[in-house]
């Protein structure tokens, strides 16, 4: 691991972290709002590095990934903090916990990619790791070690993420990631705005799912949640879709909402508007899938 990447000084003794656009300043010893970086010495380190939280073998289909490797499976990762506060998060427990909060052991890089290659040996349809669960890239150096390991034993790499980094991050992780599943929350800054995000988040989850669209070695998907009365009018179906379509051939997946955290008293999406909505997208896109159907 190295400390202080992604960091710089804003004054003496305050480090500002260039991982999200939060940019959050950090006095000695403070927490960023992630909740997994800390500004130790003038630098901001990735307190949550190798801190596992959950560990599962998954089939790489409920990434949700369609068209890579289908049938394959992977070992999935996680650990905690975010850098959004979707209310509608899923994964809540995990994501909106620092490391007080929740239980955790440490595994280090060659620690989890024996474990992968393990996995493999016993089946041979594990294929790799990914990188799931809370927000992997508010701790994108671990992604970093572990990926590079994971090739080195000829394992693939699975990215989940809500695609809300600055530039830097994906420079660290070039040529790393074989497939990622980028969350698209909505398609304006009002509804990043509702998930709590940084100004600036919506144009950089753009820029981030137009770099991974481009870069030949990463198959892309991206997933919408749809959340009723939030973003599942026809409208906002159909723009997200015609701008997906202008990036090539990018597999589209439509999920359904169900209660959690901040919004259990919301009652889950209707069957039938996931399926139109999908309907709406495939106006556009040649494969669009739904979720949690």
């Amino acid at each position: 691991m190295s400390a202080g990447e992604g960091c710089r000084v804003a004054r003496a003794g305050t480090a500002i972290c260039d991982v999200c656009p939060r940019h959050c300043h950090l006095g000695p010893g403070a927490l960023g709002a992630c909740r997994a970086r800390r500004s130790l010495g003038g630098a901001v380190v990735p307190e949550g590095y190798g801190r596992v939280t959950s560990i599962a073998l998954d089939p790489v289909e409920k990434k949700p990934l369609a068209r890579f490797m289908p049938g394959a499976y992977v070992v999935s990762v996680g650990g905690y903090g975010c850098n959004l506060r979707c209310p509608f998060c899923q994964n809540w427990e995990i994501s909106q916990a620092g490391e007080k909060d929740v239980r955790w052991r440490e595994v280090m890089p060659d620690e989890l990619v024996s474990l992968a290659a393990e996995a493999r040996r016993r089946d041979p349809r594990v294929l790799g790791i990914a990188y799931t669960y809370n927000e992997p890239l508010v701790c994108w150096e671990y992604v970093r070690d572990c990926a590079r390991l994971a090739h080195e034993a000829g394992l693939v790499n699975v990215l989940v993420s809500n695609g809300c980094v600055e530039p830097g991050v994906l420079d660290g992780l070039a040529g790393l990631v074989d497939a990622a599943n980028i969350d698209l929350k909505g398609f304006s800054d009002a509804f990043y705005d509702a998930c709590g995000a940084a100004p600036g988040s919506f144009s950089r989850v753009r820029a981030t799912i137009e770099r991974l669209a481009a870069d030949p070695t990463c198959h892309l998907e991206v997933t919408t949640l749809v959340i009723p009365g939030m973003n599942d009018s026809e409208g906002e179906g159909e723009a997200i879709a015609r701008w997906l379509a202008g990036l090539g051939d990018v597999p589209y997946h439509v999920t359904r909402f169900f209660p959690c955290w901040r919004m259990a008293d919301r009652p889950p999406t209707p069957v039938s508007t996931v399926r139109h909505l999908a309907d709406v997208a495939r106006r556009h896109l040649a494969h669009v899938f739904v979720g949690n159907c």
